[in-house]
């Protein structure tokens, strides 16, 4: 079983959304996009070249550019265990 979505935030893994630009397969001359998101590490991104190598092999539509960002979401130093809480009135 993978790591939850707050063990991978606390481990330095960030929100990498990707957006691919591909020709479509029977019309070249026609660009479509495509949106991903996954959590991934900074600054090599394993998660988004091994989607991109999957891409190349299996999809028929050539890419055309991949434009991405990310962000780190939390970070170890932001995080801290509350172990009480008070209300008044």
């Amino acid at each position: 079983m993978g790591m939850s979505e707050t063990e991978m935030m606390l481990r330095g893994y960030g929100l990498t959304t990707a957006e691919f630009y591909y020709r479509m397969p029977d019309y070249r001359n026609v660009l479509n996009s495509f949106v991903w998101q996954e959590y991934d590490l900074a600054p090599d991104h394993p998660k988004l070249f091994e989607f991109v190598e999957f891409w190349n092999k299996e999809i028929d539509g050539p890419l055309h550019s991949v434009r991405f960002t990310h962000r780190k979401l939390l970070s170890s130093g932001e995080w801290r265990n509350v172990t009480g809480e008070f209300t008044l009135h």
